[in-house]
């Protein structure tokens, strides 16, 4: 049984929502050959807007490192950005002392380059990308979240307060962050598939509105940060003019790639 609704641009049914874990959890053996598909798209990425050499701060998956994010953080040097690991190690969720270090790396760059900063965050670390563009906005140019549970039951932060009673270890969240809901003052794109096999797309969707859109690719959940329509959609967000922000129009021979959103 499925729902009937367009699924990319193959125009296969969208993947049930009550699909068992284990079974969308398969799905995620795609990742290496999308990781491969985003090395042999590198000619076809050079079509890619270049950047204006603003720095981009890159935060990485749960359970990642700057090691899975290095394939994104090459392609977006190549493009012209100053970008930046984490520096943090693996990425275990909201220890003590996280989002501290990354506000104090936030504020580095700012201050660095003299620009503000895009921040870049795949799964949790969109999590943690929308919590510094709410706690600092003044030093965030934009956000962009790959695959990341922003919506839905239990919700972030439900989540995040769940994390520190299993783990007695603080989230390390200044007050008045902990809900991570609701529009942010900056630019906001959230990057999601309909075939991602972790996170249901559902949760990745934020409310549109003129500074904040949807773009959908097909992907898994752990191939999003090589895929190569997540790279273009990357390079045309962050080339995106700091004061004449527009949503995604894909352009050109990948443009038919991109699955139809609702």
């Amino acid at each position: 049984m499925t729902s009937g609704r367009p699924f990319g641009a193959l125009g296969t049914d969208l993947l049930p929502t009550f699909m068992t874990a284990p079974l969308r959890f398969a799905l995620e053996a795609r990742a290496p050959w999308e990781f491969g598909a985003g090395v042999a798209a590198q000619p076809l990425l050079t079509l890619a807007p270049k950047g204006d050499g603003h720095p981009v701060l890159v935060l990485p998956l749960m359970f990642g490192s700057d090691l899975n994010t290095l394939p994104l953080r090459t392609f977006l040097s190549g493009r012209g950005y100053m970008v930046s690991a984490w520096g943090q190690g693996v990425n275990l969720g909201p220890r003590s002392g996280v989002f501290e270090a990354c506000m104090v790396r936030l504020a580095e760059l700012r201050k660095g380059y003299g620009q503000e900063v895009s921040l870049v965050g795949w799964s949790l670390g969109g999590l943690f990308a929308r919590a510094l563009a709410a706690a600092a906005p003044e030093r965030v140019r934009q956000v962009i979240c790959l695959g990341s549970p922003l919506t839905g039951d239990p919700s972030p932060a439900e989540l995040w307060r769940g994390y520190e009673r299993i783990t007695g270890d603080p989230m390390g969240l200044p007050p008045g962050l902990g809900e991570l809901r609701g529009p942010l003052s900056v630019p906001e794109t959230s990057i999601y598939s309909h075939s991602d096999g972790i996170v249901p797309w559902q949760h990745s969707r934020i409310e549109p509105s003129a500074t904040a859109e949807n773009i959908a690719v097909e992907s898994s959940h752990l191939g999003l940060g090589g895929h190569p329509l997540t790279l273009y959609a990357l390079a045309d967000r962050l080339a995106q003019p700091r004061d004449a922000w527009r949503p995604f129009r894909p352009e050109g021979p990948l443009a038919m790639l991109y699955p139809r959103t609702d």
